[in-house]
């Protein structure tokens, strides 16, 4: 079954580049190009906290998306803005710290 918020997000946030939104622990995590940029729960977008997320999205309220999670912005009604979603991203891109390679076994 397709979860039609996903695929909403992904095709929103697509303009950005390459997005993949995996399954984990009952929501969603959602990559860019590679990177995490955030979690899908109870669909509910949270975008992990950058310089870019926190000036753009300023007026987001601060939510806990899941039990021992950190602080992420919950974001409910940017998605037609596609100028503020391409800032945005291309920001939080840059800011995000590469993936880190997996240990070898």
């Amino acid at each position: 079954m397709v979860n039609e918020f996903n695929e909403y997000v992904r095709e929103r946030f697509s303009t950005g580049g390459t997005v993949v939104i995996k399954a984990m622990m009952g929501g969603y995590l959602v990559y860019l190009n590679g990177k995490l940029i955030g979690d899908i729960c109870d669909h509910e977008l949270f975008l992990k906290r950058t310089p870019t997320s926190d000036r753009l999205l300023a007026d987001s309220e601060l939510r806990y998306p899941y039990e021992g999670s950190k602080t992420l912005m919950h974001v409910f009604d940017r998605f037609e803005d596609s100028d503020l979603i391409a800032e945005l991203l291309e920001g939080m891109y840059e800011e995000l710290p590469e993936k880190k390679p997996k240990k070898a076994k």
